[in-house]
């Protein structure tokens, strides 16, 4: 079976260059054609001027029909060729209007002949079509969990069914020199997986669905694919902005907490809730701000713009038929025992790929080149908005206490089952949005600081938000006093083990203290690990004052030790010294003799500010002179 791999344009043979890759022999075969041409579209009749510069390269001229994505009409352009792709940018500085010009030249190719990369194909004559092997009793049971789309939104249901049956095409073993880039850590059949799943959801050749991070390239592809199946014509850039240029677009909300101390707190989320706005309302780049004059009561909450009531979006339908593959069907596959375990893992690693595609889809409407268009982003955190504003005046309506809500999250404090599932109920149906059961925590504290809590889930588990922790490159001793903190608080199951808890903490943090002020110490244990992001040496002449991770460079440098940016140096804080007459604070672990060398005051000051961070929101009184040498237990 031959699976689409990559292509590729040849400038000297003018050629589209086909990649396959043929499971039966573990090559990669080429099939090349020429009859195809780079083009852009351009407004048409074209001027004078502009039939002028095609005769002077020898280039075509074609008439041909698109749909207007904002207006819904067909209209006529003219598809202007050239042999190459470089004579088609000289003509393109020469014409008044152009789209379709950023499109790569091979990639449109794909485009063009419906073709999807990592999909298996058999070849007939100069044809290539999809060799669809989906088994039958799988479909059956995709058919199912897909009823109601198929009977409501038969275009999202097609498009579901589409990635479905993409997705449950075979995947060939791969000989991992094949593929370019560094080996990952994951499972060598998980990558593989993976990557033919990317390549075909977004139409991206597989070493590329391999290597790239770049999200926003991934979504592009998809909206390219989409419209081209669908004779579309792409917009340009600035169309897409809709006369607006970007801008910093109001973000989530976040509802002010009220601060406490609270047991049995449940947390619930919107499941996917960008992704849930734009599928549910209907938001799309030409759905937002459409022309129809019946359209424009349909006012978003709160901001100016209004969305079509008579078409669906395409950017709707594809991010909703992301969402739902994910959610109503690789995820339930993921905890599925009938199948194997290496079937159940597949799956989970494909439901977190389509969650953050999906979850992808608002951040690139904001500034990314080729897909920004702030009405549209401004629509997304709008709707989100409203959404938990409207799911927190429902839960006080009906007699709930809601105490934090941010972004997609609200708080419960001592709720009923009963309470809890009319809430996702009555959510889904008045927003149409999905409304699930996140965490329960044993213990939750809310600081006044938005977006800083602690909670405790029910099986003791610590859940840190917002809070400075003990960072990773910090010493162990520092990190391992606030675990100690942090696993005292994970016993509390009431206010009278709270107070008891503050106590042992202030006793902790003595006990740190004393051990530091007496060197009951291993050297090792205070080591900082920093990564240097300038060259060691460039900034040692850049600047008098030297941040401590370059003083430790600078001194295994002047050792004979090669360093670099992006390197990591280990460093202890020592007492000041004189080094090439600037003073130093630290020292490289492999130059300290001693613990005497040892800037005691200084990891005391590192380690009580470090908790008091973490801990002063949580409500831990302190003493006024607010020195955590001073705590005392509440």
């Amino acid at each position: 079976m031959l699976f689409l791999w990559n292509v590729k344009f040849t400038d000297t043979n003018r050629e589209i260059k086909l990649e396959f890759y043929d499971s039966s022999s573990g090559d990669i075969r080429e099939f090349s054609t020429s009859k195809y041409k780079p083009y852009f579209l351009a407004t048409c009749p074209l001027s004078k001027e502009e039939e002028e510069a095609v005769a002077s390269i020898q280039g075509e001229v074609e008439l041909v029909k698109k749909l207007n994505l904002f207006t819904d009409e067909i209209v006529q352009l003219a598809k202007v060729k050239a042999w190459t792709p470089m004579f088609l940018k000289k003509l393109i500085r020469q014409f008044r209007n152009v789209w379709e010009s950023e499109i790569e030249y091979s990639r449109s190719y794909i485009y063009d002949n419906g073709l999807v990369f990592g999909a298996p194909y058999v070849q007939q004559g100069d044809n290539f079509v999809v060799a669809k092997t989906v088994q039958r009793d799988l479909k059956q049971k995709f058919d199912k969990a897909f009823t109601q789309e198929r009977q409501t939104t038969p275009l999202k249901y097609a498009q579901i069914e589409k990635w479905f049956n993409l997705c449950h095409q075979p995947v060939p073993k791969i000989n991992m020199d094949l593929l370019s880039g560094e080996k990952r850590q994951e499972d060598a059949t998980e990558q593989i997986y993976l990557a033919f799943l990317l390549a075909r959801i977004v139409n991206i050749p597989i070493p590329e669905a391999y290597a790239s991070r770049r999200v926003s390239d991934w979504i592009k592809s998809m909206i390219y694919t989409h419209l081209r199946n669908n004779n579309v014509l792409i917009p340009t850039s600035k169309e897409l902005r809709r006369g607006y240029e970007t801008h910093q677009v109001p973000g989530a909300l976040t509802i002010e907490p009220e601060a406490g101390i609270y047991f049995d707190t449940v947390v619930c989320d919107f499941e996917s809730l960008y992704p849930s706005c734009i599928d549910s309302y209907n938001l799309s780049y030409e759905t937002v701000n459409c022309p129809h004059e019946e359209c424009k009561a349909n006012k978003i909450p709160e901001i100016e713009h209004h969305v079509c009531t008579k078409r669906k979006g395409f950017y709707s339908l594809l991010i909703g038929a992301l969402k739902d593959l994910r959610i109503r069907w690789f995820k339930p596959l993921s905890n599925d025992t009938s199948i194997s375990e290496q079937e159940r893992q597949l799956a989970k690693a494909a439901s977190k790929l389509l969650k953050l595609i999906s979850v992808s889809s608002y951040g690139v409407t904001v500034r990314i080149h080729g897909v920004a268009c702030p009405p549209l982003a401004e629509s997304i955190t709008g709707y989100g908005r409203w959404a938990l504003q409207t799911t927190w005046k429902i839960a006080r309506e009906s007699g709930m206490h809601p105490t934090y809500g941010d972004t997609d999250s609200i708080f419960l404090d001592k709720p009923s089952l009963w309470q809890v599932q009319s809430l996702i109920d009555t959510v889904k149906k008045k927003l149409n949005l999905d409304l699930a059961i996140e965490k329960r925590y044993a213990l939750c504290v809310l600081s006044k600081a938005k977006k800083s809590y602690f909670g405790i889930t029910k099986n003791g588990i610590p859940d840190l938000k917002g809070l400075t922790a003990i960072k990773s490159n910090a010493p162990k001793f520092i990190q391992q006093v606030f675990r100690d903190c942090v696993k005292v608080l994970s016993e509390v199951k009431s206010m009278e083990q709270y107070s008891l808890a503050k106590r042992e903490i202030v006793a902790l943090v003595h006990s740190a203290i004393k051990k530091l002020r007496q060197r009951d110490v291993e050297l090792e244990d205070l080591v900082y690990s920093v990564q240097l992001y300038y060259d060691p040496v460039e900034r040692a002449s850049a600047t008098k004052i030297m941040p401590q991770p370059y003083q430790c460079a600078l001194q295994l440098v002047n050792a004979g030790k090669k360093l670099s940016r992006r390197d990591t140096v280990h460093f202890i804080k020592v007492k000041p010294f004189n080094y090439k007459d600037k003073t130093f604070t630290v020292k490289p672990i492999s130059h300290v003799r001693s613990l005497a060398e040892i800037n005691i005051e200084d990891y005391i000051r590192n380690l009580t500010t470090a908790l008091e961070q973490t801990f002063k929101p949580m409500d831990i009184t302190l003493e006024q002179n607010m020195k955590l040498t001073d705590w005392v237990g509440v």
